[in-house]
């Protein structure tokens, strides 16, 4: 009689397993995360209504430079996202400035690609992917990305991200005067030569000198952040006294051994991650950095993982240092993807996201 009683048991209990176990995982998972209610609020992103001027495009690459071609244009492909705040300040800042809108729209024949959308898209080539997966081949990792084409399709230049205003206008002329004749690096050296004066933005987690990058193979190395600056530099200041002046970004670098060059400088002389001595104008040279600030990371072998050439607030920085150190990237190797599952990740631990807060700044209305 008790062994039937103990059979019944079983029984039971494994019908419970069967018929119920979603109800059980689910219960689990509940005690681990916050109700719905108690998520975090994501805030900052803001839609943007893209002039109508732009052209639709075909989403045939080779069509649409054919219609820049015979109207004596160059095309550029712009790749955006809904609620970028970034493209949206390329279309409400940049181009809401009347001598850069006429540039843009008597030079160029824009066609803008959703780094996520699922519409057809025709190479050059022939080869045919949707929008996200276009995005993906070119390997583009920020939005606003710009790509600009010769009447014979070939890629002369590629803005990554949002560029302020003057920066963004320097690179508009350079496409439009010199890009036949000279790199665009020799042309920014050109047009907005590097100062003589003023000092760069140091930092208590910045190393000193001598610099020897070559990643140590005895040991597990920390991945290394290299940040490009040059003197009398607004866009630096920017980033030093609005972005990394937050506590948690700190933390952040700190997981780094986190290097400062002056893009411009022939004297300090440094040992690169694959062992060459060099100076930092001519490695800044060899990497081909454009703007200040531009941050280069590379992990712990000394490959260069990532980097940024835009302007970038205190989310988009967190992100971008935490994709490298946490090996996300090893994982993910877009982005973009990444940061929106780091902004759910937090969301779901109550945590706001707010994606452009700087220091003492709130969101958009």
């Amino acid at each position: 009689m008790q062994k039937l009683i103990l059979l019944k048991r079983c029984f039971v209990q494994i019908m419970v397993l069967t018929i119920f176990p979603f109800q059980l995982l689910a219960t689990s998972t509940y005690a681990e995360t916050k109700p719905a209610s108690l998520a975090g609020k994501s805030l900052g992103a803001v839609e943007t209504e893209y002039p109508n001027w732009f052209h639709d495009g075909f989403l045939d690459i080779k069509e649409d430079l054919a219609l820049a071609n015979s109207k004596g244009k160059r095309l550029l492909i712009l790749f955006t996202q809904d609620g970028c705040p970034y493209c949206n300040a390329l279309v409400e800042r940049n181009l809401a400035q009347k001598d850069i809108e006429e540039l843009v729209r008597s030079k160029f024949e824009v066609v803008e690609v959703n780094l996520v959308g699922d519409r057809e898209v025709s190479n050059i080539d022939g080869k045919r992917y949707t929008e996200k997966s276009f995005a993906e081949a070119l390997k583009v990792q920020f939005t606003p990305t710009m790509l600009f084409f010769n009447d014979k399709g070939e890629t002369i230049l590629r803005l990554n991200g949002y560029l302020p205003p003057e920066q963004f206008k320097i690179a508009l002329n350079y496409l439009v005067e010199k890009s036949n004749q000279l790199t665009f690096r020799d042309f920014l050296e050109l047009n907005a030569p590097p100062a003589q004066a003023g000092k760069l933005n140091k930092e208590s987690f910045f190393l000193l000198p001598p610099y020897s990058l070559q990643r140590q193979t005895a040991h597990k190395a920390k991945p290394m952040a290299v940040f490009f600056e040059q003197k009398d530099c607004p866009n630096c200041d920017v980033l030093h006294k609005q972005v990394l002046v937050d506590p948690e970004t700190r933390k952040l670098i700190g997981k780094y051994d986190a290097v400062q060059l002056d893009m411009w400088d022939k004297s300090t002389t440094l040992t690169t991650p694959e062992g060459k001595a060099t100076t930092a104008r001519d490695w800044a040279k060899q990497l081909d950095i454009k703007y200040a600030p531009t941050i280069v990371l590379f992990n712990e072998e000394g490959k260069e993982i990532i980097r940024t050439e835009a302007f970038f607030k205190i989310f988009h920085t967190q992100s971008f240092f935490d994709y490298v150190q946490s090996g996300a990237y090893t994982q993910q190797p877009n982005f973009q993807r990444y940061i929106s599952h780091r902004s759910e990740q937090l969301r779901a631990q109550g945590k706001d996201v707010d994606i452009w807060r700087m220091k003492d700044e709130g969101s958009p209305q």
